[in-house]
């Protein structure tokens, strides 16, 4: 992924958090002029991200350090895989070492969290949606590492899909209002999807004669209500997303209903970090 300027503004946070008026370690106990030549290793199996992120973090401390990227983010990793080659000034490259290993190893567990889901829903027609369910200031991040790891981005926020809940449907007007809101959304912005949330069949019966809309999302129903939404939508109409008490043991029997999307909060809210880490070698040595 590009560093774009929130990116770049959350590196500089980290490391001002980290290296604050100096590191006093490096500083105090590694002589000024030592080189070092280091590799990221991958201590798990999983799929990497961030790869771009911490290769800028390495660049930020020292521009004259020489960073290689042996994988890029995407790519299935097992116990050992070399990802990153670093070298240059060894004061640098402990400095950037923690901050680096920090985007990679969360980014990295979002990814693979995410290939976990994906696996078990392939070839059944649906696919896995993140969610809003981000950290605060990391969602383009955590949003890239969930399709480094096959899955598929939801909205960005609440600028580019509505997303009309429960408590978005106020008794006023009931299905005429609805509608009168969702023509006028797409007369003044024709740019914005439209996602309408159901947690009953009649809801998604009455959703479906309505005109303008995307998506309906289907809450917290059973397998059996969610073949019935299916089965209601026919071949045509918007696309159905399921959520709500999704994970690894229920997602492949929700994927097997029909629908088209199946939203999960914990492959961004739940992930835990991969394992890797920052291995030294002497300049001159070889891998």
């Amino acid at each position: 992924m590009d560093v774009d300027a929130t990116t770049s503004t959350l590196i500089d946070l980290a490391l001002a958090e980290d290296i604050g008026p100096g590191d006093v370690t490096s500083n105090y106990f590694v002589p000024k002029d030592r080189e070092a030549r280091g590799l990221i290793v991958a201590k798990a199996e999983g799929v990497i991200a961030g790869v771009e992120i911490a290769a800028e973090v390495f660049r930020r401390v020292d521009g004259n350090t020489t960073v290689k990227v042996l994988l890029e983010s995407g790519t299935d990793v097992s116990h050992r895989a070399y990802v990153m080659e670093v070298k240059g000034s060894a004061r640098s490259l402990l400095t950037a070492e923690r901050v680096a290993l920090n985007f990679l190893q969360r980014l990295s567990g979002i990814a693979t969290k995410t290939r976990q889901f994906v696996e078990l829903v392939e070839g059944n027609g649906a696919r896995i949606l993140d969610t809003r369910k981000t950290t605060p200031g990391w969602r383009a991040l955590e949003k890239s590492a969930v399709v480094a790891g096959g899955g598929t981005n939801h909205r960005m926020g609440l600028y580019d899909r509505a997303m009309v809940k429960d408590n978005h449907l106020v008794a006023e007007g009931g299905i005429p209002a609805l509608q009168g809101a969702i023509l006028r959304l797409r007369s003044e912005q024709p740019g914005v999807e439209v996602e309408l949330e159901a947690d009953r069949l009649d809801q998604v019966a009455d959703f479906l004669k309505l005109e303008g809309v995307d998506y309906i999302l289907l809450d917290n129903m059973d397998n059996e209500t969610l073949r019935e939404a299916v089965e209601m939508r026919g071949e045509k109409g918007p696309l159905l997303e399921a959520s709500g008490g999704v994970n690894l043991t229920t997602v492949e029997d929700i994927s097997k209903t029909g629908v088209h999307f199946i939203s999960v909060g914990a492959i961004t809210h739940s992930a835990v970090a991969l394992d890797i880490s920052l291995e030294f070698l002497d300049a001159e040595d070889d891998a």
